[in-house]
């Protein structure tokens, strides 16, 4: 495995796989953040592209006369990517990983499975492979099997990993409808957490993988858990009406979480979720050892939601009337078509970054004290597509 580089433009293609200028007729496939949400990466139906969010501009891209990619991870803002065909003419088989050096211009690591590639995951020491029905694991210094996970019909190819570097946690479906398996690695534990009665839709971690977010194919609630003890520690509520979830994302400094869905609102809520103690003002310096991890664990309080999420007017009646009137409700919205798919990640200083499938990259902010709706900052046509139905993201 050779050793991971500053990502940069590099050598370009061969003749034969000539760059295409004219994006007509292009399809965005997939986009997905990098570990920061400082980068994205952009399959298309003619290779792929890399953008920085701040400032905005691409840093590469390997546009070939034909190949879609349906699936490219990056790993950091190295050189190492994972990528996986998609599209009406894709690249490579879709039940065929590849793992790119780009520095190298050439592929260092292939994974062949008997099904369809869902979703890929990495971090420096693992690489994550969610099939429908299992979660693989393999060792990046050397591509070996570490483990191999059956999960609960996993059509969208839910996984994630955490990305601090003395945590190492995965989270995936479990074996029943709507619950969460977590898997310390580094504490070699294994918790189950039933998340939901209807089937996941999506779920994220914090960066050291201490704290859990989870929606169902319902869409009106968003619930954190401590993936140490399995813990719910708060719930919001998205709506009402039924909705599909696109992503959901943690702030860095655990403050805020941000929902984006179908009915074209990115919702900002407060967490009330704050740590106790001597590690809470290093939040992600923690985790040193397991005995540091548990501590933290257990340093896990709620805060008071004053100045937080709005509450229904009736909520002093909690108890008497059902749960839907003590619900918390978001702090701060966004709008957005809803005829794209979007998903949002958190950017500096309560700032949301929103990337389409429409082609378009959104930067908003937020005001911390009073929520409201969000000021556009920011709006950039990245790519130009075709208008047909666009894969999904992730």
């Amino acid at each position: 495995m050779s050793e991971p580089l500053l990502l940069q433009p590099s050598v370009p293609y061969p003749p034969s796989e000539l760059e295409v200028n004219d994006n007509d007729g292009m399809e965005l496939l997939s986009a997905s953040w990098n570990q920061d949400s400082g980068c994205f990466a952009a399959g298309t139906s003619r290779g792929f592209r890399i953008y920085n969010c701040d400032p905005f501009k691409e840093i590469f891209r390997r546009d070939l006369k034909s190949g879609g990619f349906g699936i490219v991870e990056m790993l950091s803002r190295c050189n190492i990517l994972a990528l996986v065909g998609g599209g009406s003419n894709p690249q490579y088989p879709p039940n065929k990983l590849m793992i790119w050096d780009d520095h190298q211009s050439r592929c260092i690591g292939e994974f062949s499975f008997r099904s369809d590639v869902r979703a890929v995951k990495l971090r420096r020491e693992h690489i994550v492979v969610a099939l429908e029905h299992k979660i693989y694991v393999y060792d990046f210094t050397d591509l070996k099997l570490l483990h191999q996970i059956e999960t609960f019909s996993n059509p969208r190819g839910l996984c994630c990993l955490s990305h601090h570097s003395n945590t190492s946690v995965l989270a995936c479906p479990g074996l029943q409808r709507g619950q969460v398996r977590i898997d310390h690695f580094g504490l070699k534990v294994s918790k189950l957490i039933d998340a939901h009665d209807s089937s996941l839709a999506c779920f994220t971690l914090t960066m050291d993988g201490l704290l859990l977010a989870t929606a169902s194919t319902k869409g009106t609630l968003v619930r954190i858990f401590n993936t140490m003890d399995g813990t719910r520690l708060q719930e919001v509520r998205r709506g009402v009406d039924r909705a599909e979830i696109y992503s959901i994302a943690l702030s860095p400094n655990v403050q805020w979480l941000a929902v984006s869905s179908d009915k074209g609102t990115v919702h900002i809520f407060s967490l009330r979720v704050r740590v106790v103690g001597e590690e809470s003002s290093n939040h992600y310096g923690i985790a040193q050892s397991p005995t540091v991890h548990q501590n933290f664990s257990n340093n896990l309080i709620l805060s008071p939601n004053t100045g937080g999420n709005p509450g229904s007017s009736l909520s002093f009646m909690k108890g008497m009337l059902p749960k839907y009137f003590s619900s918390e409700w978001s702090f701060a919205q966004f709008f957005v078509p809803e005829s794209a798919r979007f998903v949002a990640a958190f950017g500096s200083q309560n700032s949301i970054m929103i990337v389409g499938m429409d082609g378009s990259f959104y930067r908003c902010t937020f005001d911390p004290l009073n929520g409201g709706e969000m000021s556009q900052q920011e709006y950039i046509r990245f790519l130009k597509i075709d208008n047909r139905p666009k894969s999904g993201m992730s």
